[in-house]
């Protein structure tokens, strides 16, 4: 994640933090580096002036304090000051007192808006909101069937111009040139199914114009949303700072949703946005799954840009993906002198990668950066195979990896399709990983050290 911003920033700050005694030529030289960083990441230029000034001021006359030297408090002082460009704090969605809560999402075409709609209401869903989804780009073809497939995937009800105009005659115009009266027909279908949380995915265009913003700003005038959330791509550069700015001085935004923010994008201008508008980014997209939404938490995002990693982030994704009895029924025989045989390794395979990519896993580590991640190669396709090599032997093989001679090794191979010296390498590890288990009593992590090699 903002992998570039991440590495540079980091290689800049160590430069300073090792310094018992910071002249004022070396703040001097690593503001200038900081400066050149920010601005190679997309960061707008005037949000990294005014950002170097306030860790200039913070720096002038830096003593040396107990078991702190300056160069680590002049990093402190970046960190916060970084927490304060991201937004200051963590900002939740605001809920109607009386439901149905409206939220418009708005946003150009291809910056994932309609995923992002079904993503949102995933997790809306798990968090009890009773979420609804209501399709309102009638422009796009086969917009409104996308998001009804997806909303199948995660069983939460769509509506859309087929549904209007199938129910009533007096329906919006197949033109779809009554989007008010459709997104209105969509809340009504959202209040009788006892929804809590109405998201409507509107239409986009390739570029800002008068047409779509009138539409928009009409959806707004009529439905009073409680939120309207930017849909913004975190790879389209300085693009996404004018294209926010364009919708905020029409609508208003309330909040922002950042996609793609796991590619190797420089996402500097992105995450300049909340200093631009004000809008504080409320989640970003993590991945392609329905489940990749994450909260934003500007402290969180700084530990992580700074390679300080994000524990909580973890823990959270772990939650979502391991229920607490199978995690300690999994632990318990991990540590227990019997250990986990293939059967249980299989199960906690499946579960590490319900939390999401593996190297999107180790990013959020502390002390994991762009080159570790590289090092480590954490290929996807690896625990697909190691999956194939335990589907391919039989209940008894799994229980009693002991009995697997060459002949089974052999069969096993041919069934998943992979080499014998595959088989024999994951037979190895799973030894290792048993004598590491009985000695450490963690599970995930030696799985993922195992398994990114």
């Amino acid at each position: 994640m903002l992998g570039t911003l991440s590495e540079n920033l980091t290689a800049a700050l160590k430069k300073l933090s090792g310094r018992g005694v910071l002249t004022e030529t070396d703040v001097k030289d690593g503001l200038r580096e900081i400066r050149r960083v920010l601005l190679e990441a997309d960061v707008s230029y005037e949000l990294t002036r005014e950002f170097i000034e306030r860790v200039r001021e913070q720096a002038i006359g830096l003593d040396a304090i107990k078991a702190v030297s300056p160069g680590q408090q002049l990093v402190k002082i970046v960190y916060d000051e970084l927490v304060v460009l991201l937004g200051a704090k963590q900002v939740p969605l605001a809920f109607a007192s009386v439901p149905p809560t409206v939220i418009l999402l708005v946003g150009l075409q291809g910056s994932g808006k309609t995923t992002t709609a079904a993503k949102l209401a995933a997790r809306l869903k798990r968090e009890q909101k009773a979420p609804f989804l209501v399709a309102a780009d009638v422009y796009r073809p086969a917009a409104e069937e996308q998001l009804k497939q997806l909303g199948k995937r995660i069983g939460v009800g769509v509506y859309g111009q087929a549904d209007v105009t199938a129910g009533s005659p007096d329906g919006p115009p197949a033109d779809g040139s009554d989007v008010v009266a459709l997104v209105k027909a969509g809340i009504a279908a959202a209040s009788k199914a006892r929804a809590r949380t109405v998201l409507v995915d509107t239409a986009g265009r390739l570029q800002i114009d008068d047409e779509m913003m009138a539409e928009l700003a009409g959806l707004k005038e009529a439905l009073e949303p409680q939120e309207i959330l930017l849909i913004a791509d975190a790879m389209t550069g300085q693009d996404a700072v004018r294209i926010a700015k364009g919708f905020h001085e029409t609508l208003g935004i309330t909040g922002v949703v950042l996609t793609k923010l796991d590619g190797d994008a420089r996402g500097g201008a992105a995450l300049s946005i909340y200093g631009v508008t004000g809008a504080p980014i409320k989640y970003v997209g993590i991945g392609e799954q329905l489940d990749a939404l994450d909260t934003f938490d500007p402290a969180r995002m700084t530990g992580r840009i700074l390679e300080r990693g994000d524990i909580v982030g973890l823990v959270e994704r772990a939650q979502r993906a391991v229920s607490t009895e199978d995690a300690e029924r999994l632990a318990k025989k991990a540590t227990s002198k019997k250990g986990m045989d293939l059967e249980d390794f299989l199960v906690a395979m499946k579960q590490v990668k319900g939390m999401g990519p593996l190297d999107g896993l180790l990013g959020l580590l502390p002390g994991m950066n762009a080159k570790l991640l590289q090092q480590a190669k954490a290929d996807p396709k690896r625990m697909g195979h190691v999956e194939a090599i335990i589907l391919s032997m039989t209940p008894d093989e799994r229980r009693k990896p002991k009995i697997l001679n060459g002949s089974r090794r052999l069969r096993i191979a041919k069934g998943a399709g992979r080499t014998i010296q595959e088989v024999n390498q994951l037979l190895k590890q799973y030894e290792q990983m048993q004598k590491m288990m009985k000695r450490a009593g963690k599970m995930p992590h030696g799985m993922m050290q195992q398994f990114s090699r």
